[in-house]
């Protein structure tokens, strides 16, 4: 009896989920304008700055309702006929550089572009100097250090 009328409510919630899941990709967004070429231009701006809410996907991909309105907007100003350029601006203006998906370079983000490089030449410069300070062998080994690393050598030498 139970498992009946768990399965008689968990029948529509489920139904219900499928239904609102419609057949959306994860990573693909609903389309907000009924003009082919007016989506195109908004999704073709909008692939160009980051979702403030995800932060790892563009204001295209996401599902969130800030990007969902991030899109309106940026219909809404093509269709008042401003310029791609002047819509970015007008983001960045809002919400700073980091809604740029593909910041710009400048005095700002000159550590965001350089510094993975810097690191890995880093990395690289005490990756190199461990090798040289492993390969220079027994050089820190004194004069008696040296002699009797000899005698251990040379006594076990002769054991298998």
């Amino acid at each position: 009896m139970a498992r009946r009328l768990l399965a008689a409510l968990l029948v529509p919630v489920w139904l219900a989920c499928a239904l609102a899941a419609g057949g959306v990709a994860a990573n693909e967004a609903l389309p907000l304008a009924r003009d082919p070429a007016l989506e195109a231009r908004v999704m073709g701006i909008a692939a160009e700055l980051r979702c403030l809410v995800c932060q790892n996907e563009t204001v295209a991909a996401s599902q969130s309702a800030l990007a969902q309105d991030l899109r309106r907007q940026i219909g809404t100003r093509l269709v008042a006929g401003e310029s791609p350029d002047q819509i970015r601006e007008f983001m960045v203006e809002r919400y700073g550089e980091f809604v740029l998906y593909r910041p710009a370079f400048n005095g700002i983000t000159a550590l965001l572009w350089t510094g993975p490089f810097v690191l890995l030449a880093g990395a690289l410069w005490v990756f190199r100097r461990n090798l040289r300070g492993r390969s220079a062998g027994d050089a820190g080994l004194s004069a008696d250090e040296r002699l009797r690393a000899q005698r251990l050598l040379d006594e076990g030498g002769g054991r298998t």
